[in-house]
């Protein structure tokens, strides 16, 4: 098969310039194995590192003495589809056409010639392994994992609340014309398995294949990406955690999500690998706050999924490699989920995408290095494809636009609802304020131009070279 691949390089092109060939700098001293386990919906605020009550965490508060805590973490979109399509191809979901969420009946998938962290590592001599909700095409076997850099795949194709036997007079248990949704597939390999799975056996169902894979492939190196359907919901336990927290169900899930990472760990450890892999443990978008009692927290940040105020974008990330990543660390500089791809070819000696990609190599700042500071200039918010907001250092801007803020939160999995609201053009220092609360564009009215173009300036720039995304008939 052609290589998507160009020459090395060691850090990812800016955006809307050419990625040049060069020499990389100095990896790490070992290639690592590589785990990212990926959270659904989990809120900035839902593990205890960042503040989470009535559950315990103890095996991600191990992440977080051992390894490093971000503050100021992002995912490029506050919804599923696109931000796995960002995570896996260090882009804007936007500049590779992939800006909404697909549901059942949904014919777009992933171009092939997009290069996921997969491809890269596949290249290098890698195992690849993807666990977990997938949400990135279904309509074809060309659209699921193993045809995207993946050597094994072992999960849903979408999210578990797309099934037609769960909540049946919900609106999101129908497709909008009013037909249910078909069976929800349990896919080994390409091919269903079984359908409409116990969902309370999922979080173990995932767990126990990713510990054999690490059994399997413990003479590394291996790139095994865990997606947790959980705590997406309608919310399953199992009944090892069930009645556990003090926070109900929603406690219980994060507790057995918890017990996961702490199974992950252990199959390092009886292999003897531990100190050779990079666990990454973050979250696909901030919490679904319309749900209530069923949806999660993002602490002091504002709104969450679906948002860009930063309850929707801004996520926890804990990550440790023994050696590397220095224990009980912090860091407050802007890194983004993008960034996992270009920082991850560093480290394995990969090669970039021959494409533009928005992702940076963060590694001098994952390492310690003395004085690293965030390689981007700036992050843009998007929703839906529409540029909604910017952060450039401390300060963010949102120019006009709508919003939706709940008025009824749900309660025990139904849904509650939302006001249409609009936002007027909004400066907020978000270092001072985190929560968004305080909007300052009247004293500060240069800052916000300036932001308001640089803003529509990236928009105008990454459209006009958006790729397009594969539609299967």
């Amino acid at each position: 098969m052609k290589s998507k691949l160009l020459l090395l390089a060691g850090t990812a092109a800016c955006a809307g310039t050419a990625t040049a060939a060069k020499k990389a700098p100095a990896a790490a001293p070992q290639r690592p194995n590589i785990i990212l386990i990926l959270l659904d919906d989990s809120g900035y605020g839902d593990v205890t590192p960042y503040g989470a009550r009535g559950y315990t965490t103890p095996n991600i508060d191990r992440m977080a003495r051992q390894g490093m805590k971000l503050s100021d973490f992002y995912v490029s979109s506050g919804l599923s589809s696109p931000s796995r399509a960002s995570i896996l191809t260090g882009c804007y979901a936007e500049r590779i056409d992939f800006s909404t969420v697909l549901f059942p009946n949904a014919k777009r998938g992933l171009n092939p010639e997009e290069v996921t962290i997969g491809d890269m590592l596949r290249e290098q001599g890698y195992s690849t392994a993807c666990v977990g909700k997938w949400h990135l095409g279904h309509a074809s076997k060309e659209a699921l994992p193993q045809s995207h850099g993946f050597d094994e795949y072992f999960g849903l194709p979408y999210s578990n609340d797309m099934c037609p036997s769960v909540y049946p007079d919900m609106p999101y248990a129908s497709n909008s014309d009013g037909r249910a949704y078909p069976g929800l597939p349990l896919i080994l390999g390409d091919e269903p398995i079984e359908y409409n799975p116990d969902l309370s056996q999922l979080t173990t169902r995932y767990t126990e294949y990713a510990s054999s894979y690490i059994d399997r492939h413990k003479d590394g190196p291996f790139f095994l990406y865990l997606a947790h359907s959980m705590p997406h919901v309608p919310l399953a336990v199992s009944d090892k955690f069930k009645g556990k927290s003090q926070q109900g169900l929603y406690g219980d899930v994060l507790m057995e999500l918890d017990w996961s990472v702490g199974q992950i760990y252990e199959a390092l450890e009886r292999n003897g690998i531990a100190d050779n892999t990079w666990v990454i443990l973050t979250s696909d978008n901030g919490p679904w706050i319309l749900m209530g009692n069923h949806g999660g927290s993002a602490g002091p940040l504002r709104s969450g999924k679906g948002s860009t105020f930063e309850g929707g974008e801004r996520v926890f990330c804990l990550t440790t490699w023994p050696g590397v990543i220095p224990a009980g660390s912090e860091c407050g500089e802007l890194v983004t989920a993008m960034d996992f791809l270009p920082t991850m070819a560093r480290v394995a000696g990969g090669r970039l995408p021959s494409r533009t990609i928005d992702g940076k190599d963060v590694y001098p700042l994952l390492s310690g290095q003395k004085g690293a500071k965030s390689p981007h200039e700036a992050f843009y918010y998007y929703i839906v494809g529409r540029p909604e907001a910017i952060r450039v250092g401390d300060w963010k801007y949102h120019p006009e636009h709508i919003y939706w803020e709940p008025v009824l939160y749900g309660r025990d999995g139904w849904r509650g609802t939302n006001r249409k609201c609009t936002l007027p053009p909004s400066l907020y220092n978000i270092k001072d304020d985190i929560g968004e609360r305080h909007n300052v564009i009247d004293r500060h009215p240069e800052i916000a131009e300036k932001l308001h173009k640089m803003l529509f300036d990236f928009d105008r720039k990454m459209k006009a070279e958006v790729r397009k995304a594969v539609i299967y008939e």
